[in-house]
């Protein structure tokens, strides 16, 4: 009998609302939260959700608490994706729920579509600000949404003022500053640990904002931008790190690093290669580390002209490290450097082997080397210009790279029937990345995606010029264009997986680190 009553009541409750027009709705409402919700998701089940959502706005004036039915409004406005109001709901909830701000950013990262979503959600949050501006939810949510539209030099801004007007230590700041490195945004980067250093060597940031500080200006300097005396002046910020605090386990990374602008910046390869021989005699280092750092040494016997102690360099780590990805490595380095010496047979045999590598980076390498094998050693005249197009290759591994380019060059004027225009053009296009001219790489890049002559690069062109127009030459649109072409019209490709989530991340994707 009661279930039966209830019932009855329903649908006489049902009925008393379908004889109300909306303006008789709202105009009777009880002074009652749980009736009110009673009216509205009722008129939600009848998709009158327009009227539903008035019906909890005015509400919330008759019982005078603008915090009630936060979520159910935000629930129907995310459902319309009415984002006008989506956005004053959501900020209306976090002046006193602060802790929904994840729940904010994931939402707008789904529901925003282009710029002016975003600009749209900025002006709101600058109103907010300045008539609270002691809520330090609303700042945060101005820094997400200036990282989500990669304007990284106004979120360091926002970053900087919030430091200063909470006084803190550094320490959001200093979280910060790994976003804006896994965003390649190195020169906002090395700002914001130079502000941070300012703090002072007592502060808990000064050690790790000096070692970040130097990190990124090394990310920076592989971007291509690499003056000499900017070369010089880290080298000696990385000597100076082991002056202070000596060769050891805990400054390996300045070790290495300081190696690698030795051998290929500077043309130091015997003071890389004393650095490298003297990190193995550390005490402490693990396999692992010892198993890399020969590596590098062996990168290092080759350019000082010792190939066959590269050699055994590699084999060690190959027999050490059997079915890890860093024995793939070494034997990739062992492939590469017999096809630079013109053993072109032995470098082919270890090529294919490592076309199953589990490890993407070295099946692709070694895919590519092996098809370059393939498709030139068919005649004479093939093998004599990939002999000249190997030599350019260790030149360019030597980082000299302007008589790179000037062997490249000679290969069509020597042997004009050659069939390495792809691999040319692939091969000038990193050459232009590593030298900084980035337009220049953008050319040769499309040329090559345009106009293949094999299809054998048109992958990797595709989405090294997509990377390039996402960070570099700053047009996300044509990266996404790019990337899309991609996983389109090349889906076994090895980049599909990386690709897709570089799309998503330009589309506006929340995408979980």
């Amino acid at each position: 009998m009661k279930k039966l009553f209830l019932i009855l009541l329903f649908f006489s409750f049902s009925l008393l609302l379908a004889a109300q027009t909306p303006a008789t709705i709202l105009d009777n409402l009880p002074k009652d939260e749980y009736k009110i919700r009673e009216i509205a998701n009722e008129l939600y089940q009848k998709q009158e959700f327009d009227l539903a959502a008035e019906v909890f706005l005015k509400g919330r004036k008759i019982l005078n608490n603008d915090q009630l039915f936060n979520f159910e409004l935000l629930a129907l406005y995310r459902f319309r994706k009415d984002k006008e109001r989506l956005i004053q709901e959501y900020l209306n909830t976090l002046a006193t729920l602060p802790e929904m701000l994840q729940s904010a950013e994931n939402v707008f990262s789904v529901l925003f579509e282009n710029k002016a979503d975003y600009l749209q959600l900025q002006t709101a949050l600058y109103k907010r600000i300045q008539k609270d501006p002691q809520n330090e939810v609303f700042a945060k949510l101005l820094t997400w949404q200036y990282i989500q539209q990669q304007e990284y030099e106004m979120a360091l801004r926002q970053l900087i003022a919030q430091d200063k007007r909470i006084k803190d230590d550094g320490g959001i700041l200093f979280n910060y500053t790994q976003i804006f490195i896994s965003n390649k945004a190195y020169d906002t980067a090395i700002k914001a640990y130079t502000y941070l250093l300012a703090k002072g060597k007592e502060n808990q940031y000064y050690l790790p904002s000096r070692f970040g500080l130097i990190d990124a200006k090394y990310q920076l300097l592989q971007t291509g931008k690499n003056e000499e005396k900017e070369i010089v002046d880290l080298a000696a910020q990385y000597q100076s790190v082991l002056d202070e605090y000596g060769q050891n386990t805990r400054t390996l990374f300045a070790i290495r690093k300081l190696a690698t602008l030795q051998a290929q910046y500077l043309h130091h390869p015997q003071k890389a290669t004393e650095l490298l021989e003297s990190t193995l005699k550390i005490p402490g280092l693990n396999p692992s580390e010892a198993g890399e750092i020969k590596l590098e040494l062996g990168d290092n016997y080759v350019l000082t002209g010792k190939p066959w102690e590269a050699i055994l360099l590699y084999g060690q780590v190959t027999k050490e490290f059997e079915n890890q990805p860093i024995s793939n490595e070494a034997q990739y380095r062992t492939a590469r450097l017999s096809f630079f010496q013109g053993n072109f047979t032995y470098a082919k045999s270890q090529a294919d082997v490592l076309k199953a590598s589990t490890t993407q980076l070295i099946a692709n390498d070694a895919l590519n080397l092996s098809l370059l094998l393939s498709d030139h050693l068919e005649s004479k005249a093939d093998t004599l210009a990939l002999k000249m197009y190997a030599e350019a290759e260790f030149l360019q591994f030597r980082n000299l790279l302007p008589a790179a380019i000037r062997k490249l060059d000679s290969i069509a004027v020597i042997y004009p029937q050659n069939n390495l225009s792809d691999d040319i053009l692939m091969a000038k296009s990193r050459i232009a990345i590593k030298n900084g001219d980035f337009n220049l790489a953008a050319t040769q890049l499309k040329q090559l995606i345009i106009n293949p002559q094999k299809d054998i690069w048109t992958d990797d062109a595709i989405f090294t010029l997509a990377g390039l127009y996402e960070v570099q030459l700053n047009d996300p649109e044509q990266a996404k264009i790019l990337y899309q072409k991609l996983i389109t019209d090349f889906p076994g490709s090895m980049f599909v997986a990386e690709a897709r989530k570089h799309f998503r991340k330009l589309r506006g994707d929340h995408i979980e680190s």
